[in-house]
C-alpha cells in the first residue's frame, strides 16, 4: 500500500515537472519572440531615422536595443523549441558561440548609440551596417527560415 503511494506520488511529481518545463519553454518561446520583434521595430525605426538624419531617434532607438540584448541569453533555456519557434538546436548544440551574440549586439548598437549622439553620418553608416552583419551573423547559424 505504501509502496503504490509512492509510485503515484513520483509519478505526480514527474508529470508535473514535466509539464511545468513545458508551460516554461512556452513563456520563454514567447518572451524572446516579442523581444525579437522589438528590436526588428527598432532597427526598421533605426533605418528610417538615419534617412531623416533624426539623430535623436536613432540613439533612442540604439540604446533600446543595448538593453533588450541584455535579456537574450536567459529566453533560451535548454530545450525551449516548438513548432512555432525557430529557434534552431544549433544554439544549445555551440552555446558557447551563440551566447556571445547579445554581448557582439549590445556593443554594435552602443557604438551606433554613440555615433547618434555626435551626429557623425559617417559613422552612423558604418554603424548601422555592422549592426546588421551582427544580428545576420547570429540569425544565419541559429534561426530557422520563416515557416509557412
Amino acid at each position: 500500500m505504501v509502496h503504490h503511494k509512492l509510485l503515484g506520488a513520483s509519478l505526480f511529481a514527474l508529470l508535473s515537472l514535466f509539464i511545468s518545463s513545458q508551460l516554461f519553454a512556452q513563456e520563454a518561446i514567447e518572451q524572446r519572440q516579442k523581444l525579437m520583434k522589438g528590436q526588428s521595430a527598432n532597427a526598421k525605426a533605426i533605418k528610417g531615422a538615419v534617412e531623416k538624419k533624426d539623430y535623436a531617434t536613432v540613439e533612442a532607438k540604439a540604446k533600446e536595443i543595448v538593453g533588450s540584448s541584455q535579456k537574450i541569453v536567459d529566453l533560451f533555456p535548454k530545450g525551449s523549441t516548438s513548432d512555432k519557434s525557430r529557434a534552431l538546436p544549433a544554439i544549445w548544440e555551440k552555446w558557447d558561440e551563440f551566447s556571445k551574440n547579445p554581448v557582439k549586439l549590445k556593443d554594435a548598437a552602443s557604438d551606433l548609440a554613440k555615433a547618434a549622439a555626435a551626429k557623425d553620418d559617417a559613422a552612423i553608416g558604418t554603424k548601422v551596417k555592422a549592426l546588421g552583419d551582427v544580428c545576420n551573423a547570429c540569425h544565419k547559424p541559429f534561426r530557422a527560415e520563416k515557416k509557412g
